[in-house]
C-alpha cells in the first residue's frame, strides 16, 4: 500500500512539473509573440515617421521650410477650385481659419502673422465608376504653400510662397527649384485689396 501511495505521490510530482515546464513555454511564446509584434509596429511607426521626415527636411530656395505646414493633412478645408487640367484643394491652419470666420479678409482686416494655407494639387481623370460624366483627382502632383510673416516676407505683402513638387513613381516630395518666396506674389497682386488670397472662405 505504501508503495502505491508513494508512486501516487511522485507521479504528481511528475505532473506537476510538466505542467510548469508546459506553463513556461506558453508564457515564452506570448512574450516572444508580443515583442515580435511591438517591434513591427516599432518599424512601421519608424517607417512612416522616416516617411514625413524625408518631406519635412525639404527647404524651398529661399529657406521655407515644408516642416512649418507639419500636420497640414488635418487642417480644415477652406475652398477649391480647378482648371481644365488641375483640381486644387485648399487647407488652411487653425490660425487662419479662425480669421476667416472672422470675416477676413471680406471685412477689410488682414490675417494676423502665423496663417497658413497649402493648395494641394491633383491631375484630373473621368470617372470609369460613376453612373455620370464626373472627373475626379488622378495623380497627386504639388503642394502649393503660403505663410504670413509680416517682418520676414516684408517685400512680398508679408506673405511667403513655396512649391514642393510630388513624383508618384518614388512616393517623394522636392523642393521645386523655381520657387523663390515671393513666386506668388505677382500672380495674387490681383487680390492685394484681400490680402492677397483669391479663394474665400467656403461655409458649410
Amino acid at each position: 500500500m505504501s508503495q502505491l501511495v508513494t508512486r501516487s505521490v511522485a507521479q504528481e510530482q511528475q505532473d506537476q512539473k510538466i505542467e510548469a515546464r508546459v506553463q513556461r513555454i506558453a508564457d515564452f511564446s506570448i512574450v516572444a509573440t508580443a515583442v515580435v509584434v511591438l517591434a513591427a509596429l516599432g518599424a512601421a511607426a519608424l517607417f512612416a515617421q522616416g516617411q514625413d521626415n524625408d518631406k519635412y527636411s525639404l527647404k524651398s530656395p529661399s529657406g521655407i521650410a515644408f516642416s512649418d505646414f507639419r500636420g497640414y493633412e488635418d487642417w480644415s478645408v477652406a475652398s477649391s477650385a480647378r482648371t481644365d487640367e488641375i483640381l486644387k484643394v485648399i487647407v488652411a491652419n487653425p490660425t487662419m481659419i479662425k480669421a476667416y470666420k472672422a470675416g477676413v479678409p471680406i471685412n477689410g482686416q488682414a490675417f494676423p502673422d502665423g496663417s497658413m494655407i497649402v493648395k494641394l494639387q491633383w491631375k484630373l481623370k473621368k470617372s470609369t465608376e460613376a453612373p455620370f460624366a464626373v472627373e475626379v483627382p488622378d495623380v497627386f502632383s504639388q503642394a502649393f504653400v503660403m505663410e504670413k510673416d509680416s517682418k520676414r516676407f516684408s517685400k512680398s505683402g508679408g506673405w511667403g510662397y513655396a512649391v514642393f513638387n510630388y513624383d508618384a513613381p518614388t512616393d517623394k516630395f522636392s523642393a521645386d527649384a523655381k520657387s523663390p518666396s515671393d513666386c506668388g506674389f505677382a500672380c495674387h497682386t490681383p487680390v492685394k485689396a484681400k490680402d492677397y488670397i483669391f479663394h474665400p472662405y467656403q461655409k458649410r
